[in-house]
């Protein structure tokens, strides 16, 4: 499949990009090859592949989700360089 610098100029554009004439060669050229091996892609058989998410067999390690206790109001507003009541006091980013 062919791109045309224009294209690629037009899409540069739109990613505010500014390409210089080398950039742009090079940049068309390695589209080129990956639009290229898409179009190999196409032409080979995959009707007995199974779909997959990952080509790698994943599983998640979970720890188990056990209660603990946490840290009570006076512990975690010890450090706090402004503190009212049971609360943190920051500044007012609202304007």
């Amino acid at each position: 499949m062919a791109i045309s610098k224009e294209t690629v100029e037009y899409v540069a554009h739109l990613a505010r990009m500014e390409l210089e004439p080398k950039e742009l060669e090079k940049l068309s050229h390695q589209l080129k090859e990956i639009l290229d091996f898409i179009d190999q892609l196409k032409n080979e058989d995959v009707s007995n592949i199974k779909p997959t998410s990952h080509i790698l067999p994943i599983s998640n390690i979970l720890r188990q989700d056990l209660p603990r206790p946490s840290l009570a109001a006076r512990q975690a507003l010890e450090n706090a360089p402004q503190k009212e009541g049971n609360f943190f006091v920051v500044p007012k980013v609202i304007e």
